[in-house]
């Protein structure tokens, strides 16, 4: 069975969906399913591209055994395709997610709240450490609800396009 591609996705691509996925990649470490899953990430907007994750992301991260390679990189008409899911971080996200997706796109789009009434991830691009601490955790726990349902053969959540 191939693994399930998952790109998370958010503005500028060096807070919040790094977060995401570094969260994932130490989950899916953690619980012996690197097998059965790949993620990667990126920006609906080109503002940071080429450039590595916020300094207070990698911290972040590394508190948390999270740390990988990363630099931004602004989502692609083939991610559309080259991914089982896409999951924004916020209602603009998944509107300009939507509107950027290819003719033939088959990649599932949400957000990553959805499963669980749906919500924006605070993005703490102008905020503190303690903010960017507090916005892993919360990507750390949705990550994991994600997971917990991709491994229990269950799918996302009604109405994802």
């Amino acid at each position: 069975m191939p693994p399930t591609r998952v790109l998370f996705v958010c503005l500028g691509n060096i807070c919040r969906s790094p977060l995401a996925e570094g969260a994932a990649r130490k989950l899916v470490r953690e619980r012996g399913l690197e097998d059965r899953f790949r993620f990667d990430s990126a920006g609906t907007a080109g503002y940071h591209e080429g450039e590595p994750y916020d300094p207070r992301v990698r911290k972040v991260l590394a508190a948390h055994d999270a740390l990988f390679p990363h630099t931004a990189r602004r989502i692609t008409a083939e991610d559309y395709r080259a991914f089982d899911w896409i999951l924004g971080m916020d209602e603009e996200n998944l509107r300009d997610l939507r509107r950027m997706a290819p003719p033939g796109a088959s990649a599932r789009i949400a957000l990553v709240t959805e499963p669980w009434g749906g919500g924006r991830v605070t993005d703490p691009y102008y905020e503190s450490d303690w903010a960017c601490e507090q916005t892993y955790l919360e990507l750390e726990d949705l990550v994991g609800r994600w997971l917990e349902r991709w491994s229990n053969g269950e799918d996302g959540p009604e109405g994802t396009a």
